[in-house]
């Protein structure tokens, strides 16, 4: 191991463990946020942030865990907030994102519904973490999603799917794991690269025309491997490096979506264009 990896795995846990204990408690349950912060059902957009913005967790996240840093990094900017669980497992509580991302994609389908009626808004911009920075697509490409939805910004999605640093290419040397696996958590094996679902979900393209396209990654993701795999082709498409922006910045995969001003800042600059600040390691104190 790295000398940097044994440094950055405690410190990692040392700052999310402080970010926990400085945000409000919260269950596993988004309803629970909160009313003065995100799932706020009577937010209305405002002039400066018309748009709602949809938090899209990724496997194994929920709907408050995966933002408990995010959120109200949001919401203190004067963004309307608003978080979803999907993909669950029968008799599996709390880890989601683990259904059949098609499925997935329906329930997102049905959230965004719900805050569009609610806050009266006429399109929404979605966030998402690793899956929940792909399977929007699918909404968006499938389910009439770009009508309703100005921009995607993915953090470390994994958009073209993930060889897990090599160990997926193992399956076919153990009969039945890749059936064992589809069948037991869905949501996984959809995520392979190569995958049936990833197939169709890029075949003709990577974007649709309407919506504004963000994926902020880290070359030291050991989720989404390789790590360009999560970046997109097309017109509309803003690919950012996280260490282009701040090369001291070590985030990996989880540590990017859970606590990284740095990259939060890039995301703001995704959902407000027009007021977009550079983004830079003293970003961390924005």
């Amino acid at each position: 191991m790295l000398p940097w990896k044994r440094v950055l795995r405690p410190l990692a846990a040392l700052l999310l463990t402080a970010t926990v204990a400085f945000l409000p408690a919260a269950s596993a349950h988004a309803d629970s946020a909160p009313s003065s912060g995100w799932n706020n059902y009577s937010c209305k957009p405002s002039a400066a942030h018309p748009r709602p913005v949809v938090l899209v967790h990724g496997t194994f996240g929920n709907s408050v865990d995966n933002w408990l840093a995010l959120a109200p990094y949001l919401t203190s900017r004067g963004y309307c907030v608003f978080s979803l669980d999907y993909g669950q497992l029968p008799g599996v509580p709390f880890f989601n994102g683990l259904g059949p991302i098609d499925a997935s994609a329906g329930q997102l389908q049905v959230f965004v519904d719900k805050v569009l009626s609610t806050t009266g808004a006429a399109k929404v911009d979605l966030v998402g973490h690793s899956q929940g920075g792909m399977m929007p697509r699918y909404y968006l490409k499938f389910l009439g999603g770009a009508a309703k939805v100005n921009a995607l910004v993915g953090i470390a999605p994994d958009n073209h799917g993930t060889t897990l640093n090599g160990l997926t290419k193992l399956l076919p040397y153990f009969p039945g794991a890749k059936d064992l696996l589809s069948a037991a958590t869905p949501g996984l094996a959809d995520q392979i690269a190569g995958s049936a679902f990833l197939t169709k979900l890029n075949a003709g393209g990577d974007t649709v025309p309407g919506v504004h396209y963000t994926v902020i990654a880290t070359k030291y993701d050991e989720v989404v491997t390789p790590y360009q795999s999560g970046f997109l082709s097309g017109s509309d498409v803003h690919n950012v490096l996280l260490q282009n922006l701040c090369g001291l910045d070590l985030s990996e995969h989880v540590a990017i979506g859970i606590l990284d001003r740095i990259a939060y800042h890039e995301v703001v600059n995704a959902l407000d264009p027009a007021h977009a600040s550079a983004t830079t390691c003293a970003s961390v104190f924005s």
